[in-house]
């Protein structure tokens, strides 16, 4: 294991470069192949937008309850990569089964699969992010991870619609394409990650033997982690997640080989923002941001409802805001984990932060299918613009800024 990178540095590590990339590959193939699935589900394979809502909710909370396993066992093994080969490696088989799969149980069947390969992954890494970095650069150091990652949700489906062009819309042979990316990922983290030494007092632990799950240590996480995860938990309500943007531009007239577009532009706004935004957190600080973000996601859900008369220029305009919110939030909120967090519980910290995420999505997901078809996608989307203006008041109320000067010993 390497030395922790020197504290007075101005240089993200090389491991934060090395999980980015990862990141950037297996996002490539993960959105080559989902750009198409929620319309793909609701048109060839006939499933309602309930049903797709509460798909995508159970995925995603499948997800999120393990990455609270995997979280705490990173802090119990002292190590995290290896943890995070393992999830991504699983994801990675799952791509061959969407190409050959033949009816809807089998490509549900791998997108849950899939995301229980993201569970155990997701805490592992985010935690050695942390591990690798100084306190100083942590909001960058998540910034240009959550960049890399959105480029290649921006990749992915750019690769699929011009795949889609060559091989004339054979959806099966492009669907194999995103096995390659995937296998990218799983080598370089394999190969080109190397895990810097741990916090003393976290390997000391696995080195005395401790086996098993120890939820107490739950409680040994500070008042101001809880409060960060209140608020994303907040947040994650308020936002209507990427299928239900899929599903907005279909039911408006974005042509099916078009569709893809919509994830494409929300990624690149994304992408572009995640970085410079951790930047910008060091002199402007997260609640500016982080309320910024929410003034964003309100604009993006009444341009993408229509309460704001633009029509299509309207709907790709809330995409991109959709996407810019996700810059302004996502990155900032991972580095106030890390810095909330005792260093020797940030897996655990990071596991219980994305649990939480992950059970809102689900209840976000099932409401907002629920509401689409008894009140109509405008009157959705204007609920969900007036409920990400109402998490400012606990913004102002439960975010701390904290001093990232000094590493915790």
């Amino acid at each position: 294991m390497q030395l922790p990178s020197d504290p007075t540095s101005s240089r993200l590590p090389r491991t934060v470069w090395m999980l980015g990339f990862v990141s950037l590959f297996m996002d490539m193939s993960s959105e080559l192949i989902h750009a198409l699935l929620p319309v793909y589900m609701t048109t060839v394979l006939g499933l309602s937008v309930l049903s797709v809502g509460v798909v995508e909710g159970i995925a995603e909370a499948t997800a999120s309850m393990l990455k609270v396993v995997s979280g705490v066992w990173s802090d119990r093994m002292g190590s995290r990569k290896w943890l995070a080969v393992a999830g991504y490696g699983l994801s990675a088989l799952t791509k061959p089964l969407f190409p050959l799969a033949s009816g809807a149980g089998e490509v549900i069947a791998a997108r849950f699969i899939d995301r229980i390969g993201k569970g155990i992954r997701g805490a592992p890494r985010d935690a050695l992010v942390a591990d690798a970095t100084p306190p100083a650069l942590r909001n960058a150091a998540y910034g240009l991870r959550q960049s890399l990652d959105t480029v290649g949700a921006v990749l992915g489906p750019l690769a699929a619609i011009g795949l889609l062009a060559v091989y004339a819309d054979n959806l099966r042979l492009v669907l194999w394409f995103g096995v390659i990316p995937a296998v990218i990922a799983v080598a370089i983290l394999a190969l080109g990650v190397r895990e810097p030494r741990r916090v003393q007092a976290g390997v000391a632990a696995a080195k005395a033997g401790k086996k098993g799950m120890d939820w107490r240590a739950a409680r040994e996480l500070p008042p101001a982690f809880w409060q960060v995860v209140s608020l994303a938990a907040l947040f994650t309500v308020a936002r209507l997640t990427e299928a239900f943007l899929v599903l907005r531009g279909d039911q408006i007239g974005v042509s099916v080989v078009w569709i893809a577009l919509v994830t494409l532009v929300l990624s690149l706004a994304y992408a572009l923002s995640a970085y410079p935004v951790g930047l910008l957190a060091a002199r402007w600080g997260r609640k500016r941001l982080f309320g910024l973000g929410l003034a964003v996601l309100a604009a993006a859900m009444l341009l993408l409802g229509g309460a704001m008369p633009l029509g299509m220029p309207g709907f790709w305009l809330g995409v991109a805001l959709w996407g810019l919110h996700m810059g302004l939030t996502q990155g900032l909120l991972s580095a106030a984990v890390a810095e909330a967090a005792p260093p020797q519980l940030r897996g655990t910290a990071f596991g219980l932060y994305h649990l939480t995420i992950g059970l809102m999505q689900l209840l976000a997901a099932i409401g907002a299918g629920w509401l689409w078809q008894t009140i109509g996608a405008v009157a959705l989307f204007t609920l969900a613009a007036a409920l990400a203006l109402l998490c400012l008041p606990a913004l102002w109320l439960w975010l701390h800024e904290q001093p990232t000067t000094k590493e915790e010993t």
